[in-house]
């Protein structure tokens, strides 16, 4: 017997199929008209066919609408209800399907099935994003994209999540929340507030690391294809032998780097605000699939400790110099989704979803996203939004003592036992999963990290950058940072000073020309003005 859950998983897998039932938006129209000779009769949504969509039912040709027209109630009803909850952040994405292929063996660290042979290839889902923005915004603004994978694997599904940045503004989870805070919305005025933003980086100054990298050109990438993405978190990878490593994953863009001037992109917030989601869109639908190598970065248990700096900071990076990437497989973009809400909208990731042979490390930030993820979904989506087909793990077979709740798809398990332990065949855990046994120490309290933030900076400005590329980020600061006030701006000069004096000499050479530039345009409308209408001001 097919239950709805077989069913949508059995429709899910053909989306894949290279005989599925995707048809590209140009051709939609005549595909859906040449269907069938006959149209398939229109019904409700608990199945019963409709003789008449586009009328009411009313007494009289002009007479009032019938509480009884249960088909104009539930038509009404759920369209009150086909948006839910956007998410907090990360809410303006675009998605796309395709596989992940192994070109090079990594087991001597990672047991992971998915990893176990070259050639291998596991089907996946990617959901790109700009972070602080609405739904509604333009996706060529300058904010951290999101870049977060689902690999369907064997063994379960595997959520990687990132950004194209390989860091993030800050070290501990609690403060979240105040960081969006800070880049979203004023409570009173409802405008994106400078003041906000550059008070709160300008307290936190582990924060300058990701800021430096956000004003250069890789703030605003060319669209989603031509950006790299990280994994951002340090995570542990254990082989089959039981020895572990620390990791971190990288994606390198096989479509090279590109990125919008800070021009090009205010243009097109005007003009085409949707450009990174059409043109990953129309890239896949014209069969030019994007690709990117995923590589890591291994770190002993020896190697973090004797790090001068905590190798679990995700404000901090691995030098390649000293960790270098190792290959590891391609991943590849082949389909667009069927529908945008059933695969992007309601895609799901969890942190959590982690393969036997992928466990956490100590880092704080990864901790707060086990827990935040999940727990965003379960409001999103529901509690069962891992049972939705695009984020159900159609790979393997579900088995566990979860029941019931809102939304609750397929046949909820059936007559199998919802307790455990249980004498009636129930699953039982398999001691081979166990996870890797590690001690800790320490007194419990809540530490503020004071690890140095300036080193990498300072490295990232002088090293990293060009000439004209710094010239380019301190005039990028300064267009931002010129809309706070006079204090704040002295604080973040102070500040960026502490990281290079040259940096912050250039921001304040930068500050100053905007500064004379407004005094200039002020004194230019004055000139222009009439007497009357200058003395009807002083008024």
């Amino acid at each position: 017997m097919q239950t709805p859950l077989s069913n949508s998983r059995r429709l899910f897998a053909n989306m894949w199929s290279d005989k599925g039932s995707y048809v590209p938006s140009h051709q939609q129209k005549t595909s859906q008209a040449n269907a069938t000779a006959k149209p398939e009769t229109l019904t409700t949504n608990g199945g019963l066919p409709i003789g008449v969509a586009a009328s009411s039912l009313t007494a009289g040709a002009r007479g009032p609408i019938l509480l009884q027209d249960m088909q104009f109630t539930e038509e009404m009803a759920h369209f009150s209800r086909e948006r839910i909850p956007e998410r907090v952040v990360h809410a303006r994405g675009a998605g796309a399907f395709g596989y992940f292929e192994v070109t090079n063996d990594i087991t001597q660290y990672c047991k992971a099935k998915m990893f176990d042979k070259i050639g291998k290839r596991t089907p996946i889902a990617v959901r790109f994003s700009t972070t602080a923005g609405e739904a509604g915004s333009a996706d060529t603004l300058r904010d951290p994209r999101g870049f977060a994978v689902k690999f369907y694997t064997e063994q379960g599904n595997w959520d990687l999540v990132g950004n194209n940045t390989p860091i993030f503004f800050i070290r501990d989870p609690i403060l979240f929340p105040l960081l969006s805070h800070a880049q979203k919305r004023n409570p009173q005025t409802f405008l994106k507030d400078p003041n906000a933003f550059w008070d709160f980086m300008t307290l936190r100054p582990e924060s300058l690391h990701e800021v430096s990298m956000l004003f250069t050109e890789r703030g605003i990438p060319d669209g989603f294809r031509h950006m790299n993405g990280f994994g951002n978190h340090a995570f542990k990878l254990v082989n089959a032998s039981g020895k572990a490593v620390y990791c971190k994953f990288h994606y390198k863009s096989n479509q090279g780097i590109k990125h919008l001037t800070p021009e090009k992109a205010t243009e097109l917030a005007g003009s085409d605000p949707d450009y990174a989601l059409g043109d990953l869109y129309k890239a896949i639908e014209k069969g030019d699939f994007p690709s990117w190598t995923l590589y890591i970065q291994v770190m002993s248990f020896r190697e973090a400790e004797q790090l001068p700096y905590n190798p679990f900071d995700i404000t901090k990076v691995w030098y390649q110099s000293d960790f270098p990437l190792i290959p590891v497989g391609t991943m590849v973009l082949n389909r667009n989704p069927v529908n945008y809400f059933a695969e992007v909208e309601q895609l799901g990731f969890q942190p959590r979803n982690l393969l036997p042979g992928i466990e956490p490390s100590p880092d704080k930030m990864l901790h707060g996203r086990l827990f935040a993820y999940p727990d965003a979904q379960r409001y999103r989506l529901g509690v069962n939004y891992a049972q939705i087909p695009v984020n159900c793990p159609h790979n393997t077979k579900v088995a566990n003592y979860e029941r019931d709740g809102h939304m609750a798809m397929g046949n909820n398990q059936g007559n199998k036992p919802n307790y455990y332990p249980n004498s009636v065949g129930g699953p039982e855990p398999d001691p081979q999963y166990r996870d890797n046994v590690f001690k800790v120490s320490g007194d419990v309290d809540r530490y503020e990290d004071k690890d140095d933030y300036m080193i990498q900076v300072r490295k990232f400005y002088m090293d990293v950058l060009k000439e004209e590329e710094r010239q380019n980020l301190c005039k990028n600061i300064a267009s931002n940072l010129g809309q706070a006030n006079q204090t704040i701006q002295a604080r973040a000069v102070k500040l960026f000073n502490n990281i290079n004096f040259d940096y912050g000499t250039r921001l304040q050479d930068e500050l100053d020309k905007l500064k004379a530039l407004k005094e200039k345009k002020a004194e230019e409308q004055r000139s222009t003005e009439t007497p009357k209408l200058r003395q009807y001001k002083l008024h």
